[in-house]
């Protein structure tokens, strides 16, 4: 991971440490799912990225949007559901 430009939080001035954290990137109708590195907030959970990083989700993101997708392992079918819909979990 490049050297981050920031001791502390810049929301909060909280404490960094890194970690392995999942990220979603969305585009188009796909989602990707990625494990990074990132600085994490210990305070209030502001994530902070590498400028390489960030510049790989541009390109994760406009694959996804071009609908590119062949490269990327699918992980399973996902379905959106209405928090107004009562249903019963048996």
């Amino acid at each position: 991971m490049s050297v981050m430009p920031f001791d502390k939080c810049p929301v909060c001035s909280g404490e960094l440490v890194e970690k392995e954290v999942t990220k979603l990137l969305r585009g188009g109708i796909d989602v990707a799912s990625l494990k990074v590195r990132a600085e994490v907030c210990l305070n209030c959970g502001e994530r902070l990225y590498s400028q390489d990083t960030v510049r790989r989700f541009a390109q994760i993101r406009a694959k996804l949007e071009r609908g590119e997708t062949a490269e990327f392992q699918p992980l399973g079918r996902s379905r959106s559901v209405s928090a107004g819909e009562s249903f019963e979990v048996v």
